[in-house]
């Protein structure tokens, strides 16, 4: 299989290094170029790596490079609609970060334009791909513990609102400046806009749609910034199982512009833990559990190495077979809408105070 020129857009999400050694070593990629959004982000990727060419403009980049054949939309959420319609209109094939956009008008118009233009556009949640998952999934569909009854889930990290400092801006996080509720100073586009995979995780492992969300938000742990860091949502399942999901930033976290050993103040800077409880046994998982604790920099700390398997490995390995046989991606846009969808009605839970029936 000729392997797939790539490029990269932006710079900014904190996914984004996580893509580096994947986009260098699979040799079922050849890593054209980059675009990078400002001289800070451009810094912190030359320093990183050497040999792939970097542009101050996405134009400037896909001037240069008409041989890439797809994009990683490494940006805040409130540019991936322009820069979607930006490759698609080039026939460029698209790995989107995880929230495509909370404007559910805008999220049509997404669904429209690739789809007219006939490039894969494929939702970067890189969970679906984590063993773990697969083998729930596995013990699931088997009938291994019976019919699910109650799905439990946390995805709680630190904020990575100092090393990028977008995801702390409503307009370019959440879309746009919408109040929490009504006397909070808080607004949308915090901890729930970065953590959608237990959202996902939920509709992925049960079959099942969203019926009934309800939610609230804590008081911040942090109360310098602008947006929600903790929450908690409950709600039920179209097929009966009842779900409880906390999506919070409640990992305390040094505030440095480079993520490293030591960002984290508690030994594990995230956590993904499932409990499933069916009618004949339960299964709790830890999707991030291998690791390796060491005192690490800046503070010499007690703190983690991660040694789980890079999820990134199989995303990329089936966004690379999605194109070349033209197959329709696990996480699509019209699949994960309903997703959107469903964190929409949490932030109309916590501004209404009443649950949200779908």
């Amino acid at each position: 299989m000729k392997p797939l020129k790539i490029a990269m857009m932006s710079m900014t999400h904190g996914h984004t290094r996580k893509y580096y050694q994947t986009l260098i070593d699979n040799p079922k990629l050849d890593w054209v170029a980059v675009s990078t959004a400002n001289n800070e982000v451009k810094k912190i990727f030359l320093d990183s790596i050497s040999g792939i060419p970097c542009y101050d403009s996405e134009m400037e980049m896909l001037n240069a490079h008409p041989e890439i054949e797809a994009v990683v939309l490494a940006s805040e959420n409130s540019e991936h609609f322009r820069q979607m319609k930006l490759c698609a209109e080039r026939g460029i094939h698209i790995l989107s970060m995880k929230i495509p956009t909370f404007d559910m008008s805008e999220y049509d118009k997404m669904i429209d334009i690739t789809e007219k233009n006939n490039v894969v556009c494929q939702i970067e949640l890189e969970m679906h791909y984590n063993p773990v998952i697969a083998r729930l999934k596995r013990l699931v569909s088997s009938g291994e513990i019976g019919k699910i009854r109650s799905f439990n889930a946390t995805n709680i990290t630190l904020s990575p609102v100092w090393a990028f400092p977008w995801q702390g801006v409503p307009e370019k996080s959440y879309g746009k400046r919408v109040p929490l509720k009504q006397g909070d100073s808080r607004f949308r586009g915090g901890a729930l806009c970065d953590h959608p995979h237990i959202f996902d995780m939920v509709r992925h492992i049960t079959g099942s749609d969203f019926d009934i969300v309800y939610a609230e938000a804590a008081p911040n742990i942090r109360p310098d910034i602008e947006e929600e860091d903790m929450l908690s949502v409950i709600g039920k399942m179209k097929d009966g199982t009842v779900f409880s999901l906390d999506p919070s930033w409640s990992k305390m976290e040094e505030r440095l512009k480079i993520p490293g050993p030591g960002w984290e103040v508690f030994p594990k800077r995230m956590e993904v833990n499932i409990t499933l409880n069916g009618e004949k046994g339960t299964i709790m998982a830890d999707c991030f559990g291998p690791n390796v604790y060491h005192s690490g920099l800046p503070k010499n700390r007690y703190t983690v190495q991660y040694t789980y398997f890079d999820e990134w490995i199989g995303m990329i390995d089936e966004f690379v077979d999605n194109i070349r046989n033209n197959k329709t991606p696990l996480i699509n846009l019209r699949w994960h809408r309903r997703t959107i969808e469903a964190m929409n009605a949490v932030y109309e839970s916590i501004s209404t105070g009443k649950s949200i029936k779908f």
